[in-house]
């Protein structure tokens, strides 16, 4: 069972996310801001990353950048989900080597595929 680190600020997105990852056999983490977002990372050492861009405790690019200088955590995964339609940020998301970038709200089918997809492709 493939295990994903749900990092979002929203409680309700949250166990969205983790209903949908649960009804097709995924095991979820979940992180509530940026810090426990990169402390669940290296604990738990996740098989693929589901990050928010706009949390407490540092933006979901700070994680990113973290994420991208730890060799534990370095080749995760990562499907960023932002609110912004900032275009720049989607930028350097993309630059720091994210596998998706989805606005929100998240089409959770959608969402689901991509990590059955970057999980099948990736070990």
């Amino acid at each position: 069972m493939s295990k994903i680190l749900v990092a979002d600020d929203s409680r309700f997105q949250v166990a969205l996310v983790t209903k949908a990852l649960q009804e097709k056999g995924f095991e979820v983490v979940a992180a509530q801001d940026a810090l426990q977002a990169g402390m669940l990372a290296l604990r738990t050492a996740p098989d693929a990353i589901v990050l928010d861009i706009n949390m407490p405790g540092g933006s979901g690019i700070e994680v990113l950048k973290r994420l991208r200088r730890s060799s534990k955590t370095q080749r995760i995964p990562v499907v960023v989900v932002s609110g912004s339609g900032d275009s720049d940020i989607r930028q350097v998301a993309l630059d720091l080597g994210v596998a998706d970038f989805m606005a929100k709200p998240v089409d959770l089918d959608q969402l689901c595929r991509a990590l059955s997809n970057l999980l099948a492709t990736d070990g």
